[in-house]
């Protein structure tokens, strides 16, 4: 019965069965198969550029693992956001383990779960790995250089060991700890090979493993919560979603308590027995944790450790526990049924943390002590924390109408105070209203004035160049001419029955409509007798008169509008200025392009006004040429007539056809002196034709 093995070492590779090798010399095999990698990575990195599409193809995976990423990026900067919220769900799951060790009510010995310790193990794993991974990610994110972050944001350092040593210096440390599999390793792999009870050790072990790793996992909470917050702004993109991440985290706070309440509940029942034990002669220590044996000390502990409530102990040789007696009479700590245990625990944890601890009854146990004062404590913290955090988010969802409602309040004390009536009143409340309905408080302009310029026209080209294209000379104008213009066009907003402009005033802006309709009537500076109406809708324009104004160069004022223009609804568009469309026509020579002065006519609607009243005029002068001309006709007929009669010796219709002659001549001398005393005493009513709009000048004409 020799206890030692003879140890042989072998020198020929080439050998027909393996040979299983310590642990050791396998993690080391593995560390220098992974530096040989990264060193042949490495490698490929100095080699020089070649076009081989073989080469690029081999190492374009390589390139990928070893870039440096810029921690400015949108995925890294998702990723954080999830690690985070990972992180802080990753700390339910390791109270899960407190929840294994489990009263045998027969037996009177604990006992572990040991499906629960399966899955405890499972979670927390799942969790170590997306550790792992943000590990790895933080060897390849680059980092901002502090001596350069005075000019701008800062030079960013990619270098791949300046990264790594940054990092091994910070939280490296913290994260090792974090990720360490010591729960899985107490439970599935210490326990089951020590010689001492294995519901002993376990319950022994984790509280202090579990606690030791909890504090590095909340520990890297912070530092990622900062980062996330310089990166992105915000953690949660929503009001509500804030509200929600503070609950959690009041929630997870009663979880923890309970799970902990659970354990020392069975610590303190595993004391009572102990001390019973030691005064019971024949019970043995070993039993009181189950064993496959089968042994236990039921017949000695049948009766000792009774459930007794605090307020009615009154001798003290009775065991008091406290604030555990709750776990052990409600019998969870001896249920295997995990909802039912988390469930009632985790009442526990929230009904006690909301309530600061005031109901907890202890015992003058020094632990128990200690842990009810971290109960109100944390308590009264959390619930602090809470409620100020669920105020300034809820706030935030608000914050727009608050800012409206004050803005309402000041606009009536001021219309109170001017004295404004009824009617002007109505309509100021009807604008905010409806400006209130479209921006939702937002300053759309003061939004779009602090982005970068490239942003800002494009979006102003979204949302402004079909509207633009919709205006036939703005057509046929190049792109570089559209986004001038786009980047000067403003939203603005009419209520209902709103004038835009009157017939007479001078036309300052020029209106793009985006929603709602209007009406465009003219009476010709007030003539008698002339009325033009026009529907203008979505997509529709007014004030094209300022464009002929812009392309003079030498005009000064701004031209008068011979139309009125009014809200039938409720609009919403751009408007133009007469001095940016006349900045605009001054800078870019395309817009004087002498083609466009057909187009011009033909959509004007000055033209188009015009146009219809000279055809107007020019048919009533034809019709009146016309009958002129038949009566001329007619006249000279009947005098041919009679002449013709006078000459063959017809006397019989002499006399009628003397008539019908000077009926004829009179009529017409009548028609003619009508006319005349008309254009006499309305000199006005001459011609219904009015004003011919101004042709645009190109004193830059291009062929």
């Amino acid at each position: 019965m020799n206890p030692q093995r003879n140890k042989f070492v072998r020198f020929n590779e080439n050998q027909d069965f393996p040979t299983r090798p310590s642990v050791t010399s396998s993690v080391m095999m593995t560390v220098r198969r992974s530096f040989e990698k990264g060193s042949e990575k490495i490698r490929t990195f100095k080699q020089p550029l070649t076009f081989r599409s073989q080469i690029k193809k081999e190492n374009k995976n390589k390139k990928k693992l070893l870039r440096v990423m810029n921690p400015n990026d949108s995925y890294l900067q998702t990723w954080n956001k999830f690690f985070l919220l990972l992180c802080v769900g990753a700390l339910a799951f390791d109270p899960l383990f407190f929840y294994i060790p489990v009263v045998n009510p027969e037996r009177f010995c604990l006992n572990l779960d040991k499906k629960l310790q399966v899955v405890a193990c499972a979670f927390r794993t799942f969790i170590d790995a997306f550790y792992v991974v943000h590990m790895l990610f933080r060897f390849h994110t680059g980092f901002i250089a502090p001596s350069s972050r005075g000019f701008g944001r800062g030079e960013l350092i990619d270098d791949s060991k300046k990264i790594a040593i940054r990092y091994l210096k910070s939280y490296f440390i913290i994260d090792v700890l974090s990720i360490l599999p010591i729960p899985q390793v107490v439970v599935l792999a210490v326990v089951p090979k020590m010689s001492r009870p294995a519901s002993l050790v376990t319950k022994e072990l984790l509280k202090w493993v579990i606690f030791c790793q909890y504090v590095p996992r909340i520990a890297r909470i912070y530092p990622l919560s900062k980062e996330v917050t310089r990166t992105s702004g915000l953690v949660t993109e929503t009001a509500w979603a804030g509200a929600a991440l503070n609950l959690f985290l009041y929630m997870l706070a009663s979880h923890v308590f309970g799970s902990f309440w659970y354990l020392i509940s069975i610590e303190r029942k595993d004391r009572c027995w102990r001390e019973a034990c030691e005064n019971i002669t024949g019970c043995i220590h070993a039993n009181l944790y189950c064993s496959p044996t089968g042994e236990d000390n039921r017949r000695f502990l049948n009766v000792t450790c009774p459930l007794t409530d605090p307020e009615e102990i009154t001798n003290s040789t009775v065991f008091n526990f406290g604030i555990f007696a709750e776990a052990l009479q409600s019998g969870v700590v001896e249920s295997r049924d995990f909802p039912k245990k988390f469930f009632f625990c985790f009442w526990w944890g929230l009904r006690n943390l909301s309530a600061l601890g005031q109901n907890l009854k202890t015992s003058t146990f020094e632990g128990e002590i200690i842990f009810a004062i971290v109960i109100c404590i944390s308590g009264l913290v959390l619930f602090a924390l809470l409620i100020g955090n669920m105020q300034k988010y809820l706030q935030s969802t608000t914050v727009r109408v608050e800012e409206m409602r004050v803005k309402r309040m000041d606009a009536e004390q001021w219309m109170s105070h001017r004295m404004l009536p009824d009617d002007m009143k109505k309509r100021i409340r009807k604008y905010e209203q409806y400006k209130w309905q479209e921006t939702r408080g937002v300053e759309e302009e003061a939004l779009l004035s602090s982005l970068p310029k490239d942003l800002r026209k494009d979006i102003k080209g979204h949302l402004c160049l079909d509207l633009l294209k919709k205006v036939p000379w703005f057509k046929a104008m190049d792109d570089r001419l559209l986004d001038a213009l786009c980047a000067r066009l403003k939203t603005v907003l009419y209520t209902e029955k709103s004038y835009i402009v009157r017939e007479g005033e001078p036309v300052e802006d020029m209106l793009f409509i985006m929603r709602g309709n209007l009406i465009s009537t003219t009476t010709d500076g007030g003539k008698s007798g002339f009325f033009n109406s026009a529907t203008l809708s979505a997509g529709g324009f007014c004030g094209d008169g300022l464009l002929t104004w812009a392309l003079d160069p030498h005009a000064s004022h701004f031209p008068i509008s011979s139309r009125t223009v009014q809200a039938q609804t409720e609009v919403e568009g751009f408007v133009l200025s007469a001095d940016d469309l006349k900045s605009v026509s001054t800078q870019y020579r395309r817009l004087h392009s002498k083609q466009l002065r057909h187009m011009f006519r033909y959509h004007s609607v000055q033209w188009k006004t015009w146009a219809s009243c000279f055809i107007q005029a020019a048919w009533k002068r034809h019709c009146r040429r016309k009958i002129s001309k038949a009566l001329r006709e007619e006249e000279g007929k009947l005098q041919n007539t009679l002449q013709n009669d006078d000459s063959g010796g017809n006397k019989l219709n002499i006399g009628a056809a003397i008539y019908a002659s000077r009926f004829a001549s009179n009529a017409l001398k009548n028609l003619r002196a009508n006319a005349a005393e008309r254009n006499s005493r309305f000199p006005h009513m001459l011609s219904l034709l009015p004003q011919k709009p101004a042709d645009p000048e190109f004193p830059m004409d291009e062929t």
